[in-house]
C-alpha cells in the first residue's frame, strides 16, 4: 500500500495517498474539481485543461489530472484569478460549439452543460467561427457529429485502450482538428466494432446511438402489424437509472408492463432465447468435445466481438459457435414458428428489441442472419432510447402497476437472465452442458471463478473423465490478450467466452448515462447491474437452460432436438473474413 503524505489545500492540512495525481487526492478528500478530458478508467493527458490548480512554487497553472501530489505541496483550488482562468479555458470551448442545447440528444445528460453551470458561464463572451463539418451517418449503430467535438479524447482512448480496436483518432489541425476514421473514412468503413463505448465516455454528443425511435412510434400506430416486442436480461437491471433510481433497482416486470402500454401486442422475454442459445451451444460443444471438433469453441452472442474477430482474427472463425445470438434467436422465431401458429404473414410482424447494445443495430441488418432475405429483427432500440420512449409517452415507470411477459416465449431459467453480466454465459453453458454430458445432477451450479470483473478469468471444470479448461474476457482489448494465449497455447483452453463491452452487456454501450458521482465503466455500477441479475437467478425456482419446460415444448413441437437440421436452418448461421472498406479508399 502506498505511503501517505501531507499536502495542503486551500490552507487547511491533509494526509493523502503519495502515489495519486492532485486529482484524485481531491475528489478522495472532498473537492471536486472540473473536468472534461479526464476519465478515471483511462490514461490522462490534460487536454482540456479545465481541472488546473495553483501549486506553490509553480510558475503557472497545473493540469490536476496529470500532476502528482507530493511531500508538503499546497494547492489552491478555487481562487478568483483560477475561476476567471477556467471560465475562460471553457467559454473558448464554447467559441466554436453549436448552440443546440434544446434539441441536442445530450440536453440533460451532457458534461459539457453541467460543466458550464458549475463554472458560471452566464454570456458567451467570444462569438467565433463555428465548425462546419458533415455528419456521418453511415453506421447502422453509432452517429458521429464531428460539430459537437470537444477535442477531449476520451473516445480516442476508450476505443485504443478499453476494446484494443483503435477505430478512431486525433486528425487535422487548429481549427479543423477533429475526431475521425482511418483516412477520413464512413465510420462503417472502419474497423469500428459498434461498441458505443466511445458514446458511453463522451461528455456531448459527438458521438451518439443512432436513434430509431420516431420510426418505432410510427410502426406502433400501424393498426395492419402485430406488434411484438422482446427485451434483453441487462436491460431490466439498467432502466430504473433512467427514472433517477439508484443503480442495482431490478425493473423486469414494471418494464413488461410499459411495453405493452406504448402499444406492443406481445411482450417476449429474450432470455427465452438465451436458454434456447445454451441448448445449443451447449450441445454444439459437447459435440466438438466428443468428435474430436474445432477447439476452443468460442462464444457468439456478442455481435462487437463477431465484428472484431472477423476483422482481426479471421483465422479463428472456424472457433466460433455458429449459434445466432439470442436476439436474434427470439427474432427468427417470431417471424417462423410464432407466425404460423398465430397464422400472419412475417412480413406483417413488426419484431423489436430492446437492447443494452449499440451493436444490435448492426447485427439486425446482417445479410448472414437473414432468412429468405428479409431482417428477422425489424427495429433496435437501446435502453436509453426505451427509457426517453416511456418518458415521452408519459408512462410512469416508477408507480406502473407490474405485469409479467407474455407466456409464450416469456419463460425462462435463472441461467438466461446472468448472460447480461460477464462470465453468465459460459456459466449458464456449464450448467447444462454438465447435466447432459454426465446424466446427473450438478450440485454447486454458481462458477464463482468465473465470476468478477477481472479482465480475463480462468477455470477447470471437472467433468466426469473431462478437465474441462475454460476462460472469459469482457472489453475487447482483454479479448485479444485473451485470443493470443490461446493461439500460442491452443490446447490450453477448451471453452471461451467473449463479451464485447467491459462487464458484458450491463456495461452496453447503449444503458443509460451513469448517474452523477458515477462515470461508464464504473465497476461499482457495472456491480451493482449485476448484482440484479445474479438475485434474479436465484429467485428463480428453475436455474438450468433444459429444465426450461417452454423450451422443452418447442423442441417437442417444431425443432426435434438441440443442432437438428431445423434448428441449424432457424438458429445457427456462419461467419467469413471481412475487410474494413475504408484502408481502400484514395
Amino acid at each position: 500500500m502506498s505511503k501517505k503524505i501531507k499536502i495542503t489545500v486551500n490552507n487547511q492540512e491533509y494526509q493523502v495517498l503519495a502515489d495519486q495525481t492532485i486529482l484524485q487526492a481531491l475528489d478522495n478528500i472532498g473537492f471536486r474539481l472540473p473536468r472534461l478530458c479526464y476519465h478515471p478508467k483511462l490514461s490522462n493527458d490534460g487536454a482540456c485543461r479545465i481541472c488546473i490548480v495553483e501549486v506553490e512554487g509553480f510558475p503557472n497553472y497545473v493540469t490536476s489530472c496529470t500532476t502528482k501530489v507530493s511531500e508538503g505541496m499546497e494547492i489552491k483550488t478555487n481562487t478568483s484569478e483560477l475561476r476567471r482562468a477556467r471560465r475562460d479555458i471553457l467559454e473558448l470551448i464554447l467559441d466554436s460549439h453549436p448552440t443546440d442545447c434544446h434539441t441536442c440528444e445530450n440536453d440533460g445528460n451532457c458534461e459539457l452543460q453541467r460543466i458550464s453551470h458549475g463554472i458560471g458561464v452566464k454570456t458567451r463572451h467570444f462569438e467565433g467561427e463555428r465548425k462546419k463539418f458533415d455528419l456521418d451517418l453511415s453506421s447502422p449503430s453509432i452517429v458521429r457529429d464531428p460539430n459537437k467535438c470537444i477535442l477531449c479524447g476520451r473516445c480516442v482512448r476508450a476505443c485504443r485502450e478499453i476494446q484494443g480496436v483503435n477505430a478512431i483518432d486525433f486528425v487535422g489541425r487548429g481549427f479543423g482538428a477533429t475526431v475521425s476514421t482511418a483516412y477520413n473514412s464512413p465510420i462503417n468503413e472502419s474497423v469500428c466494432a459498434n461498441c458505443g463505448q466511445c458514446i458511453a465516455v463522451c461528455p456531448t454528443a459527438a458521438l451518439s446511438e443512432k436513434y430509431h425511435t420516431a420510426e418505432l412510434f410510427r410502426e406502433l400506430s400501424n393498426e395492419k402489424k402485430l406488434k411484438i416486442v422482446q427485451i434483453a436480461p441487462a436491460v431490466r437491471a439498467a432502466i430504473g437509472e433512467s427514472f433517477g433510481l439508484k443503480a442495482g433497482s431490478a425493473m423486469e416486470k414494471q418494464t413488461a408492463a410499459a411495453l405493452r402500454k406504448l402499444g406492443f401486442d406481445r411482450v417476449f422475454d429474450t432470455q427465452f432465447s438465451a436458454d434456447l442459445t445454451i441448448m445449443e451451444e451447449g450441445s454444439e460443444f459437447l459435440e466438438r468435445v466428443t468428435s474430436n471438433g474445432v477447439l476452443p469453441m468460442i462464444t457468439s452472442c456478442s455481435p462487437g466481438w463477431i465484428k472484431y474477430c472477423e476483422q482481426f482474427f479471421p483465422e479463428l472463425l472456424p472457433n466460433l459457435s455458429t449459434c445466432k445470438s439470442p436476439m436474434s434467436m427470439m427474432s427468427s422465431l417470431i417471424k417462423t414458428y410464432y407466425a404460423k401458429k398465430v397464422g400472419k404473414d412475417p412480413k406483417d410482424i413488426l419484431s423489436v428489441a430492446v437492447m443494452p447494445c449499440t451493436a444490435k443495430k448492426y447485427e439486425a441488418e446482417r445479410e448472414e442472419l437473414k432468412i429468405d432475405g428479409h431482417k428477422l429483427t425489424d427495429i433496435v432500440i437501446t435502453t436509453r432510447e426505451l427509457g426517453w420512449m416511456i418518458r415521452s409517452a408519459g408512462i410512469d415507470l416508477l408507480t406502473i402497476k407490474e405485469e409479467e411477459f407474455d407466456n409464450f416465449f416469456g419463460s425462462s431459467s435463472g441461467a438466461a437472465t446472468i448472460f447480461g453480466v460477464t462470465g453468465g454465459v459460459m456459466e449458464a453453458a456449464l450448467r447444462t452442458a454438465y447435466e447432459q454430458y454426465l446424466g446427473e445432477t450438478l450440485i454447486n451450479i454458481e462458477f464463482e471463478e468465473i465470476r468478477g470483473f477481472k479482465g480475463i478469468k480462468e477455470a477447470t471444470v471437472k467433468m466426469g473423465d473431462i478437465d474441462l479448461r475454460v476462460a472469459v474476457a469482457h472489453g475487447l482489448a482483454n479479448a485479444k490478450a485473451l485470443l493470443e494465449i490461446a493461439k500460442n497455447d491452443p490446447q490450453r483452453y477448451q471453452f471461451i467466452e467473449i463479451m464485447t463491452c467491459p462487464g458484458g452487456c450491463v456495461g452496453g454501450g447503449g444503458q443509460p448515462y451513469a448517474e452523477p458521482g458515477y462515470l461508464s465503466l464504473d465497476e461499482e455500477l457495472l456491480k451493482k447491474r449485476a448484482s440484479v441479475l445474479y438475485n434474479l437467478d436465484r429467485a428463480k425456482t428453475i436455474r438450468r437452460s433444459h429444465e426450461n419446460p417452454e423450451i422443452q415444448r418447442i423442441y417437442k413441437e417444431f425443432l426435434g432436438t438441440p443442432l437438428s437440421q431445423k434448428s441449424h436452418e432457424i438458429l445457427h448461421t456462419k461467419y467469413k473474413k471481412k475487410l474494413p472498406q475504408g484502408i481502400y479508399r484514395k
